[in-house]
């Protein structure tokens, strides 16, 4: 197989016109610039050079042998920028699976700012329940993935990916701007036991999160509609055909909904990034900082 560190040796000897002051200009010695190119020709079986007791005279096949190499040592030469450049975080593809609300509030503006700093990088980014993403990231189809669990339902996935903790969020009760607890400050939850609710989807860590809340503190809600769209459940409870309690970042300015706190210590979801540690590289260190930063504004 040809040898690019024999080829850009034999263009430095045609260039210079000599081994002396091939070695010189790329700080070998000429022992070693001879070596090489009596390696290449083995490797090539052609004869590369005339010899004589002084000098060398190049043959034609050393000639045509450098010039069809220029263009190879040029794309290698390239190829070596873009690996630097990938290394370093500078080029290449990011893969970021998300859920809903994260994609709406945080990756924009972390995005945004990835993009900015790192022009030269690709960015996918694709939304789905964490038991559609886990088996992505794992794949390697997938760089990074957002994710979220409940203090009263927590999430596991496996010991080998490694997660950042972004944002701890509060959740909140949210009532029609007519309920009768609405304005008299935090709201018990035992409270709201004889009220229709509009919970998450069946069997989803929000819904287990509710119900959990719901039995400590004496009852079992009663669920008229499920949405994980907050946007059709800030509508529902606009209407009044229901109460909700969503993490922050499903809040939103809607008319006809306040949003009111738990009486006591508020119950909360944390929002990670996970990624598998040998992927791990300046790119999704860079991307974990944006998130980071964005979800610290939000904090």
């Amino acid at each position: 197989m040809l040898s690019p560190h024999q080829l850009h040796t034999l263009r430095t000897v045609l260039s210079t016109g000599s081994y002396a002051a091939a070695a010189a200009e790329l700080r070998y010695t000429p022992s070693a610039v001879s070596q090489q190119m009596t390696a290449l020709e083995r490797a090539t079986g052609l004869q590369l050079f005339e010899r004589s007791a002084h000098s060398i005279r190049p043959t034609p096949h050393a000639e045509l042998l450098a010039e069809r190499a220029a263009e190879l040592l040029a794309l290698l030469d390239g190829l070596d920028r873009e690996v630097a450049a990938i290394a370093r975080g500078e080029a290449g593809q990011l893969r970021i699976g998300s859920f809903p609300t994260a994609s709406a509030r945080l990756l924009p503006a972390a995005l945004a700012t990835l993009r900015r700093e790192r022009p030269g990088v690709e960015i996918e980014v694709d939304e789905g329940e964490l038991t559609e993403l886990l088996p992505r990231l794992l794949s390697g189809e997938l760089d990074l993935a957002l994710a979220y669990r409940y203090d009263t339902a927590p999430a596991g996935w496996p010991e080998r990916l490694a997660e950042t903790e972004l944002l701890r969020e509060p959740l909140s009760l949210l009532l029609p701007a007519g309920h009768r607890l609405a304005g008299g400050g935090p709201v018990r939850l035992a409270a709201l036991a004889a009220e229709r609710w509009v919970a998450p989807l069946a069997d989803s860590p929000g819904a287990e999160n509710l119900d959990r809340l719901a039995a400590r503190a004496g009852f079992s809600p009663r669920v008229s509609y499920r949405s994980n769209d907050y946007s059709v459940v800030r509508g529902l409870v606009a209407a009044g055909l229901g109460v909700a309690l969503v993490p922050r970042l499903g809040l939103a300015d809607t008319e006809g909904v306040l949003a009111v706190p738990l009486q006591g210590r508020p119950p909360r979801r944390t929002v990670l990034a996970l990624h598998r540690p040998a992927a791990g590289s300046s790119l999704i260190s860079a991307a974990l900082a944006a998130i980071r930063a964005t979800s610290g504004a939000l904090d």
